[in-house]
């Protein structure tokens, strides 16, 4: 499995933010806390690949943002912020040898955090960062190789993944104040931590998981359900409105 990062960018302190107030980032901390999420990414089996940094791109650091990758294809974004759209093709460059690519074009907008794919399956948020022009450029790609795409409203959060995530094919981590259960039926459901809002975020790779360590009793019950559970703290991330999917893409 490659891991494709991003270096975290000096301009970080003037990141986009929705749902947060703004908090100074310490960025030497940040770029340690980075490090060791990519270190946690190599204990679980991946390769490493880390994009240089832009120093124009605040946001950068969060390379999952730009593109959703499936076997078949990968399929370029294009960010509901307008300051982001620019990351995208360094991203493409990296996945060009990789994947056959699709750009989502404007009028549409989508957001790779408001993508969540399990098995032949495209849960796709209708956010703020994500639009319905996105979404049907994003089911017109991947209808060739058989994926269904439904769409799946939230609240409270700025993506699907700060709301779900899957743990394996079968298990979703879930928040149900930001998301309804119901499109999620289908599958074993293991609820965030009430008093941890945003820890249904985490990162899967082998049914094992990437967790922030600021979410202790999300992280104790996903052990409780059998999860192995690695933690990391990126608490300075964060404050940038960053979870732990935003900071890679997996290339499978």
């Amino acid at each position: 499995m490659l891991a494709l990062t991003r270096e975290i960018s000096s301009a970080i302190g003037g990141c986009q933010l929705t749902h947060l107030a703004r908090e100074p980032i310490d960025l030497s901390l940040a770029r340690s806390q980075h490090r060791d999420y990519e270190r946690a990414l190599e204990s679980l089996g991946c390769t490493v690949r880390r994009l240089p940094a832009d120093e124009t791109m605040p946001d950068s650091v969060f390379i999952e943002d730009t593109t959703v990758v499936l076997p078949e294809v990968a399929v370029l974004a294009r960010p509901g912020a307008q300051s982001r759209r620019l990351e995208v093709s360094a991203v493409a460059a990296a996945l060009e040898p990789l994947r056959p690519l699709f750009h989502v074009e404007s009028p549409g907008t989508l957001d790779g955090g408001d993508v969540l794919v399990i098995g032949r399956t495209i849960f796709v948020g209708r956010s703020t960062r994500t639009n319905d022009a996105g979404v049907e450029q994003l089911r017109a790609a991947v209808a060739p190789f058989g994926y269904a795409v439904d769409t799946v409203s939230t609240s409270g959060c700025l993506h699907l993944k700060s709301a779900v995530t899957a743990i394996d094919e079968r298990t979703v981590l879930i928040n149900p104040r930001w998301v309804s259960r119901q499109p999620f039926q289908e599958y074993r459901q293991i609820d965030s931590d009430p008093s941890e809002p945003g820890a249904a975020n985490v990162v899967s790779v082998g049914g094992q998981v990437i967790a922030a360590a600021s979410f202790p009793r999300t992280c104790a019950h996903l052990e409780e359900q059998g999860v192995r559970v690695t933690r990391v703290d990126a608490s300075e991330l964060a404050k940038a409105e960053g979870a732990l999917t935003c900071c890679s893409v997996l290339v499978s």
